[in-house]
């Protein structure tokens, strides 16, 4: 054998650089994890945004048929009332009404209410005296999906005493 044959010389193990190696790896194993899973969770919540944004844009283009219903009902001839073909009507949107529920869509309450501008549009006022606008009359509904107003109710208000 020649000197550059030769088996190579065993290194002698350190047990403290061995157990610092261990425990770098462990830490940059921990946090891949960490990392893996913060990933995941914004992946998530990525996902429900934009989930709900369409939801929102879906919901805005039905509105104009449910308003459209709602106008239907509203103008319904006293002779025809009790007709199955305004019965229909009414369960389509009875229909609409269960369907945006669950989906978490919910209708601006108006009736009497106090002036909100985060939730209300006052496209006129009625005469009156007092200190507070309050909600006369509802002329469009409005509509949220939790804190995100999806359109705004229109409606008029008058000036009372609460």
């Amino acid at each position: 054998m020649t000197k550059n044959s030769q088996a190579p010389k065993k290194q002698k193990l350190d047990p403290a650089a061995l157990q610092q190696q261990v425990m770098e790896l462990t830490a940059a194993l921990q946090q891949e994890r960490a990392d893996a899973i913060n990933l995941r969770r914004r992946s998530e919540e990525e996902r429900n945004k934009m989930a709900g944004f369409y939801k929102a844009m879906v919901i805005r283009e039905l509105l104009p048929a449910l308003d459209t219903l709602d106008r239907a009902l509203k103008h319904t001839p006293k002779d025809l009332e009790d007709s199955d073909y305004v019965k229909g009507v009414q369960g389509v949107a009875k229909q609409f009404a269960k369907i945006f529920g669950d989906l978490g869509i919910e209708r601006i309450p108006t009736d009497h209410q106090i002036f909100d501008p985060r939730y209300h549009e006052a496209v006129s006022m009625d005469d009156g005296q007092g200190t507070h606008e309050v909600i006369s009359e509802e002329l469009q509904a409005g509509y949220k999906l939790g804190d995100e107003v999806l359109r705004h109710a229109m409606v008029k208000v008058k000036m009372e005493d609460r």
